[in-house]
């Protein structure tokens, strides 16, 4: 190689690659407490349809919300511990909004393949089950990113905005000392 190539892999990575590294990251995260919920949707579901007599809807929910809790306490201290915690009872509304959109979201789709085509197998309720989780994990992760765990600014920003400060102090001095001078 070159001369030229050690200039390249010193140079900082630019900003929209920051953004996507650091949005690859919270995505994984996010997958990794999604994942675990899932698990843990999925088992409940079973053990509450198969040693109940509760309809599959109804067992769907239980499980649903088992899981919510379960994916609350992940994505608060892990996924997104390092985001603002100052608005707690805000965010645990959010949360909780957002959480029974996407749990109407995810047994709609049970209800429909249960009610509306028969479909109610324990195979094909797993299926749809599995299928209605997917469609409410998209609107989950882009609403709790969005609303409920909400960023702090980085330090690229913070310091931004302490430069145009700094511009802002200085211009006004500049327009003072010409008033006075």
């Amino acid at each position: 190689m070159g001369r030229g190539s050690s200039a390249l892999h010193a140079a900082p990575p630019s900003a929209v690659r920051q953004r996507v590294d650091r949005l690859v990251r919270e995505a994984a995260k996010f997958g990794a407490v999604g994942g675990a919920g899932l698990l843990v949707n999925l088992l409940v579901f079973n053990l509450v349809r198969h040693t109940t007599d509760l309809q599959v809807v109804r067992a769907s929910v239980i499980a649903t919300v088992v899981a919510i809790i379960s994916n609350y306490i992940g994505f608060r201290y892990f996924t997104y511990r390092d985001r603002d915690k100052s608005g707690r009872t805000r965010e645990m509304t959010l949360f909780l909004l957002f959480s029974a959109v996407g749990l109407v979201i995810e047994n709609g789709v049970l209800y429909a393949a249960t009610y509306g085509f028969g479909w109610d197998s324990p195979l094909q309720s797993n299926i749809f089950k599995f299928l209605g989780i997917g469609i409410a994990t998209l609107f989950r992760f882009w609403s709790y990113r969005t609303w409920v765990f909400k960023a702090l600014p980085g330090p690229e920003l913070i310091a931004g905005a302490e430069s145009l400060l700094a511009g802002a102090e200085a211009a006004k001095a500049r327009r003072l000392k010409q008033r006075v001078g």
